[in-house]
C-alpha cells in the first residue's frame, strides 16, 4: 500500500489528526508503527466498543500498523468499577476480548496489553509517572479529568490526577506511536503530545475517531437549550446503545424507539449506523418496503441512501428496519459465539451478574 493509500484509508474513520504531516512522516520512515487505544473492563460491550472499533482496527492494521488493545485493568479499579474488584475486572477484560475475536478483527497485526501485567514488568514506570507529574501543573492535569467519564467536581477522587499521567506513561511502555483514541479522550492526548518532549521523547500522533451517537431523543435540558440525541453511546443508557449480545428482538425494539428525524442526517443516529457500519461491513444493501411505497430497493452506496432519505423517498420506519436487520445480522456471529463457547458463555453469564459501580 502506498503512502496516499494509506493516509486516505486512516482519514477515513478520523475525525481529526495531530498532525497530518507527522503522521506522512511515521509512515514514511516507519514500516510498522505502533498504536494503540485503551478499554476499561467495564459492563457489557456495545457496538461503538465492538463493531466499530473492529472496523477501524482492520481499517488501522491494513496499513502496516500494530495495534496494541490496552486492557486497562488498572484504570477500571481507579475509576472504582465493580467496587475496584480486580477479580471480576479481570472477567470483564476477559469477555471483551472474545467479543473483538467473534466480531471480525483480523488477529494477525493485532496483541492484547494488560495494564497489571506490563507495569508489573516494569517497575521504573512510576519513575517515568513522577518526573512526567514534575512537568504537568495540577491545574493542567485536572482539565483531563472528563476521560474518565466523570464531570469536574471537588469530590471527585484524587484518582482524577494519577489516571491522566497513567495514561500518559503508558504511552511509553507500550512505545505507541500513534494515539488512537476516541475524540473523547483528546485532552490526554494533548497532554502526552507536551509533556513527551520535556523527557526527551518523541509525541506520538494522535488519530482521533468519532463517538458514535446514542439513539435516543433526549429532549431540551434544564438550562433550556435543545439537545436532540445523546452524543456519545452510554452503557448507563440502556435504552441508547445496541450491545454486543442483544437478540434480534432487542435490536428491532432499540431502533423502532430511536431517533430519526425524516428527511435529514444530521444528528440523526439511524443514519449514522448505517454509514459508519452497515456500508462497512455489507457495501451493498437492500431496502425492504412494501410495494405501495415503491418496493424493495438495491442501495450501492451511504451517499445514495442519503439523497434517497433527504429527499423524503425512505420512510424513517423503513430506513429503521434496514439498518436494524443489518446491525443484527452483523451482531450474529457474536451473539453466536457467547451461545456456543462454554468458556465464553460463562465469562458473559458472570458479567452480566456484576453491578457496574462509578
Amino acid at each position: 500500500m502506498d503512502i496516499e493509500t494509506k493516509i486516505s484509508t486512516i482519514k477515513s474513520f478520523a475525525q481529526e489528526i495531530v498532525t497530518e504531516e507527522e503522521l506522512r512522516q511515521l509512515l514514511e520512515t516507519k514500516n510498522n508503527p505502533i498504536a494503540y487505544d485503551g478499554f476499561e473492563p467495564s459492563g457489557q460491550m456495545h457496538i461503538a466498543q465492538g463493531l466499530l472499533r473492529t472496523i477501524t482496527v482492520n481499517k488501522l492494521t491494513s496499513t502496516g500498523v500494530h495495534f496494541k488493545f490496552w486492557i486497562a485493568d488498572w484504570f477500571a479499579m481507579i475509576n472504582n468499577k465493580y467496587g475496584g474488584d480486580l477479580e471480576k475486572i479481570e472477567v470483564v477484560g476477559k469477555y471483551f476480548v472474545e467479543v473483538w475475536k467473534a466480531c471480525g478483527l483480523d488477529m494477525s497485526n493485532v496483541e492484547f496489553v494488560w495494564t497489571s501485567k506490563l507495569i508489573g514488568e516494569h517497575p521504573e514506570y512510576w519513575e517515568t509517572l513522577m518526573k512526567f507529574s514534575m512537568n504537568a501543573s495540577v491545574q493542567r492535569v485536572l482539565r483531563c479529568g472528563q476521560i474518565m467519564g466523570r464531570e469536574e467536581s471537588t469530590s471527585n477522587p484524587s484518582a482524577q490526577i494519577i489516571y491522566p499521567l497513567m495514561q500518559t506513561t503508558d504511552m511509553v511502555y507500550l512505545k505507541v506511536d500513534i494515539a488512537q483514541l476516541g475524540i473523547d479522550q483528546r485532552k490526554v492526548n494533548m497532554l502526552a503530545r507536551e509533556l513527551f518532549p520535556k523527557l526527551g521523547y518523541k509525541p506520538p500522533v494522535a488519530v482521533h475517531h468519532k463517538m458514535l451517537m446514542g439513539l435516543r431523543h433526549l429532549g431540551s435540558t434544564e438550562s433550556g437549550i435543545e439537545r436532540k440525541i445523546e452524543m456519545k453511546m452510554s452503557k448507563s443508557k440502556p435504552e441508547t446503545a445496541i450491545f454486543m449480545t442483544d437478540s434480534k428482538e432487542d435490536i428491532y425494539e432499540k431502533f423502532k424507539n430511536a431517533y430519526c428525524p425524516e428527511g435529514t442526517d444530521e444528528e440523526n443516529p439511524v443514519m449514522e449506523y448505517a454509514k459508519e457500519i452497515v456500508f462497512e461491513k455489507f457495501k451493498n444493501i437492500t431496502v425492504e418496503r412494501p410495494a405501495k411505497f415503491g418496493g424493495d430497493v438495491e442501495i450501492g452506496s451511504y451517499a445514495e441512501l442519503r439523497d434517497l432519505y433527504v429527499s423524503k423517498k425512505l420512510h424513517p420506519a423503513d430506513l429503521k428496519n434496514t439498518v436494524a436487520r443489518y446491525i443484527d445480522t452483523a451482531i450474529a456471529p457474536v451473539r453466536k459465539h457467547f451461545q456456543e463457547n462454554k468458556s465464553a458463555r460463562e465469562l458473559y453469564e458472570k458479567v452480566r451478574s456484576y453491578s457496574v459501580t462509578r
